[in-house]
C-alpha cells in the first residue's frame, strides 16, 4: 500500500463523497455515479482515476460497462497503522478502570451511585502514563 497516495486520495471531499457513494450501494457505473454528484463527467472520472490509483476503487468490466467497487482494505491499513495504534492505549486504560471498578463492586459495599444516587468515580493517573 502506498499510504501517502492514500492519503492524498482521501484529502479532497469530492473523493471522500465518490467513496461514501459507493459505500452506500457497490458496482456503479460511471453514469450512476455522475446522476446522484453534483459533478461533470470528466470531474467524476479525474477522481475515480485518483482513487483507483490509490487502490480504493477497483473496477469490473461487465460487457459494454465498466462497474466501480470501494475497497475497504486501504482503509483498514491505514486503520491499523495510523489509528489503531494510538486507540490502543485509550483502550486498554479503561479496561484496566472497568476492571478496577468491578472490583471494588465485589467488596461487599455497593457502589456510591447505589449509597448516594448519584455516580461519582474519580479516575487519576489514567493516562500519566502515556501522555
Amino acid at each position: 500500500m502506498d499510504a501517502d497516495k492514500v492519503f492524498r486520495a482521501l484529502a479532497d471531499p469530492s473523493r471522500r463523497q465518490l467513496l461514501d457513494w459507493l459505500h452506500g450501494g457497490n458496482g456503479q457505473t460511471l453514469g450512476e455515479l455522475c446522476e446522484d454528484l453534483d459533478m461533470t463527467r470528466q470531474a467524476v472520472t479525474k477522481h475515480l482515476a485518483l482513487l483507483e490509483d490509490a487502490n480504493l476503487v477497483v473496477t469490473i468490466r461487465r460487457g459494454r460497462e465498466k462497474l466501480h467497487y470501494l475497497n475497504p482494505v486501504p482503509l483498514h491499513e491505514i486503520h491499523e497503522r495510523w489509528i489503531g495504534k494510538y486507540e490502543r492505549r485509550r483502550l486498554q486504560a479503561l479496561h484496566e478502570l472497568k476492571k478496577g471498578l468491578e472490583a471494588k463492586r465485589g467488596e461487599g459495599r455497593p457502589p456510591k451511585e447505589e449509597r448516594d444516587g448519584q455516580a461519582r468515580i474519580r479516575v487519576r493517573h489514567v493516562y500519566s502514563h502515556h501522555a
